[in-house]
This record gives structure tokens, sequence and C-alpha cells, in this order.
């Protein structure tokens, strides 16, 4: 069994069901270098874990996850979540993420506790099953930062909610409040703040009580699909998010967030 000890997530386990809590509340849960390595660790730990049946996704304080940490990046001068690296290692670990999460036979249940924002967003809708506070919002905000909604967003929002409602949200970076998600098919379910986490944690121990075989068959059955998308279009996604990571937008968008000002983009290519 795997010992879970990581900086920036809280794991605990209750008989067979597994919380994992992104642990950064002062910054909303946003996911800098450490977070990052740290999502890809534990879910792939979580996969192979046989004393685990279910799992719960959640936030710590007011947020789930407010996405890639644009602050940190723009006190240190970078351009993407990760430290400066080679082309690709950031693709790579956004990849793997993803991939880890897809691999983890064992329901995923996602406690929707606030703000879910770009990769937080991405993270919350790859779970299985997404029960929401009725204080959550979420949207993809990569274009807000410049970049291309390339982690993800591109393949879960198109097979949740249409095309063309992905295209308007995901181009534009806007938000929507747990009802309209509710509405549009992104969460299955609106719930008071105060009752989120019980419904949740009863939600993961109903399936893990639950027969294993039929109900893990069925998600890898159904995941079939989601895994097709993910193949056709995650690469390019990544490898456009990579490419306007290095672009001028992206780093005036870091930069404007820093100093609290509207930002002014060239419109170039």
């Amino acid at each position: 069994m795997p010992d879970y000890k990581y900086e920036t997530l809280l794991v605990e386990q209750d008989e067979s069901v597994l919380t994992i809590t992104l642990n950064r509340p002062e910054r909303l849960n946003a996911v800098d270098r450490i977070m990052h390595l740290e999502l890809e660790e534990v879910f792939g730990e979580v996969a192979y874990d046989a004393s685990v049946s279910a799992v719960v996704v959640t936030g710590s304080g007011r947020g789930f996850c407010s996405g890639g940490d644009v602050r940190s990046m723009g006190e240190r001068g970078q351009s993407n979540v990760l430290e400066r690296r080679p082309m690709g290692v950031v693709s790579q670990s956004g990849r793997r993420i993803l991939h880890n999460m897809m691999w983890v036979e064992q329901p995923i249940v996602c406690a929707l506790n606030g703000v879910a924002a770009g990769l937080g967003a991405t993270i919350a809708l790859f779970c299985d099953i997404i029960y929401a506070s009725d204080r959550a919002r979420i949207g993809d905000t990569h274009v807000k930062a410049g970049l291309v909604a390339g982690d993800g967003g591109a393949v879960i929002w198109p097979l949740l909610i249409g095309v063309a409602k992905a295209k308007e949200l995901l181009m534009t970076g806007d938000i929507v409040d747990a009802a309209e998600a509710e509405r549009i098919g992104l969460v299955n379910k609106v719930v008071p703040h105060d009752q989120l986490m019980a419904e949740a944690k009863g939600l993961a121990k109903r399936l893990a009580n639950g027969p294993a075989m039929a109900i893990r068959g069925t998600k890898h059955a159904i995941n079939k699909k989601v895994w097709n998308d993910l193949n056709l279009a995650l690469d390019m996604g990544l490898a456009l998010e990579e490419r306007s990571s290095r672009h001028p937008d992206h780093h005036e968008a870091a930069r404007s967030f820093v100093e609290k000002r509207p930002p002014e983009y060239k419109g170039a290519i």
C-alpha cells in the first residue's frame, strides 16, 4: 500500500474510500510545479492500490482548483506551470495526469467545492461522477491566460456538452455557475455546500460496496469513447498549448494578472 505522502495533496482513507484533497488553499489550490508532479504520481499509485475501491477528489478551502498558478508564473517571469524546460516536458506531464486518471479502474467522484478553472476544470471533468456545491463555478480559462485549451479541455468539454457549446465556453474562457453547469451536463448533481462532502462520500461508499467487476467494467467500456477522443486530440492540443506558452500574449496575460491591469494583446499569430 502506498504511503501517499505529498507536499500539496492531502490523502485520507476511510475503509476502502480514498479522499484526495488538493491542498494549496492560499492560492485556491492553483497548480504549481510540485502539485503538477504529485497529481501525476497519486493517480498512478491509486490505480494499483488494492485497498481502494472508490476515490473522492476535492479541494481545501474556498476553491477546488483555480488552474495553473499564473501569479507564480508572472513572479518568476516564466511561461508555463512547470519550470522552464525543453519543449515537450510540460506536454508529457499534462498527458501523464490524464492518462493516469483514466487508468484508475476504481470509480472517481469529484466533490466540486468551489471554483474550478483551467487545469482544475479538466481534472474535475475527467472524474467519473461530479457532485457540485451550489457555490461552485467552473470554466476553462486557458484563453484568458493566452493559452490554447490543450490539456484535455478540448477533449472532455465537447464530449460532455457538445461541440458548439464547448467552442463557446473554451474560446471565451467564460465561467458558469453550478446550476448552469448542471443544466448543460457538465456536472451530475448540485447539492447545498454544507452537504457536499457527505453526498460525495456517500456515493463513493455506495460504489465501493457495489459489484466491483460490473462497476469497473462499465466504466472501462464507457471510457473507450473517452480514450478514442483523448488519443485523437490530446497530443495536438498539448503541442499547441506548449507553443502558445511561448507566445507574447501569454507573457502579457501573466504580467497583467500580477500587475492587476487589463491585458494588452497584439493580435499576432
